[in-house]
């Protein structure tokens, strides 16, 4: 289906959807990436129409908008964007260091251990 007929579906507009489009709140299809370099018009089916739904239902349920759900996502794909989050996350107090550091030291004191006996 066209854009306007799957906005009216959503209950949303054509440019909210063509801004989704561009934080990339939306699938990733052969056909939508032909069309836009084609000039051509996107077509929206089942799967589009549920991921934007969902998009919906989230910014609804944790009151965010479209470009703080794409952040979300980008830190979820981008290991380097996620490590420079959470630094700052435990900077702040929000989130706590990892206890990695902790059991690596444990460990090796049990090691150690191991080793001094006959």
């Amino acid at each position: 289906m066209r854009i306007t007929e799957a906005a009216r579906r959503l209950g949303t507009s054509p440019r909210m959807l063509r801004y989704r489009e561009a934080l990339g709140l939306l699938p990733v299809t052969r056909e939508a990436a032909l069309s836009r370099r084609g000039g051509g018009h996107r077509r929206f089916g089942d799967a589009e129409l549920r991921a934007v739904a969902l998009a919906l239902a989230l910014e609804k349920r944790y009151d965010i908008g479209p470009a703080e759900l794409a952040f979300g996502l980008r830190v979820l794909a981008e290991p380097q964007v996620q490590a420079h989050v959470r630094e700052l996350g435990e900077r702040i107090g929000r989130l706590s260091a990892p206890p990695a550091r902790a059991l690596d030291f444990e460990k090796e004191k049990a090691m150690r251990l191991l080793r001094r006996r006959p």
